[in-house]
């Protein structure tokens, strides 16, 4: 189900097709190229490690490099602000249409894979959870820790903001469990925080929290939970094996998005990310290469 969305997106090619358009990265002969590139959280330090690589071997361009969220990324190349958007969702169509009345056409490119890894208190006696539990639980039909293997303590419910890519991901594939016509939503109550290192922090300090996270953002200090596909199928972790071979439940892409097909140094620094360096870059950081 969830785990297909990476597959395809390998199969089916790194770059959509779309028409050529110039990039706001125009190189100007003796002065250093500027490439902006905004959004995703979740990828905001492989960005800055890719931006930090190339710099070194070509000092004549600079990536700025900033978070914000996907959707954040994605506003700002609707906008022509930014060269390059980062998101770990997919361009909704409502964003595309938006896109394409400012005369911008959203150009597509699988740059990493990566899983959602959902993360309690290493105290906490659960161990395996199935997707529709992961659905109850975080939309408050399962209250209580005692429903799923673990002692009778509240459930404190952990999310990344709305405006976050891995929280928009989670709503569709999780709670909603893939399903276009189900209108499930997080529990009132969950603690929305801004950032990976905020359900870090609230998910070693709090032993009744759950949340969920990108996993290079994962720490030693946190407890993974094993996640089936379905009740009776089997629990899996997310490893670098189980997200390439699909067998973990809950992976998907992470993605560029450019204003066109991208030109000049644009172009040359995507193809760099797609390469060997920028691929290897992708494997220290915990996320998951195309090759």
């Amino acid at each position: 189900m969830v785990g297909a969305l990476l597959a395809l997106a390998l199969l089916v090619g790194l770059v959509a097709c779309g028409p050529k358009a110039e990039s706001a990265a125009a190189a100007i002969p003796g002065m250093a190229t500027s490439i902006q590139n905004k959004g995703s959280d979740t990828m905001v330090n492989v960005a800055l490690a890719w931006a930090e690589a190339y710099g070194q071997i070509h000092p004549d361009v600079q990536v700025a490099v900033t978070g914000g969220g996907s959707g954040t990324g994605i506003a700002s190349l609707i906008n022509g602000t930014v060269d390059m958007a980062n998101a770990s969702r997919r361009m909704k169509s409502e964003e595309r249409a938006q896109a394409e009345a400012n005369g911008i056409e959203p150009v597509e490119h699988v740059v990493a894979g990566d899983a959602i890894a959902v993360v309690i208190h290493p105290g906490n006696p659960a161990d395996g959870l199935t997707i529709s539990q992961l659905s109850a639980i975080f939309s408050a039909k399962i209250t209580n820790w005692r429903e799923v293997g673990g002692e009778d303590r509240p459930i404190v419910l952990l999310s990344r903001e709305s405006n976050s890519g891995t929280h928009v991901f989670f709503l569709e594939q999780v709670l909603r469990q893939g399903r276009q016509d189900d209108h499930t939503l997080f529990s009132a109550d969950t603690l929305l925080l801004p950032s990976s290192e905020g359900i870090s922090t609230e998910v070693r300090q709090n032993p009744n929290a759950i949340g969920y996270d990108g996993l290079g953002y994962v720490t030693d200090d946190q407890k993974v939970i094993a996640v089936a596909r379905a009740e009776g199928e089997p629990y899996v972790l997310p490893t670098l094996e189980t997200i390439k071979n699909g067998s973990y439940p809950i992976t998907r892409g992470l993605y560029i998005y450019t204003a066109g097909e991208p030109q000049g140094a644009v172009h040359n620094y995507l193809d760099w990310i797609l390469g060997p360096a920028g691929q290897a870059i992708v494997r220290e950081l915990g996320f998951v290469p195309l090759r």
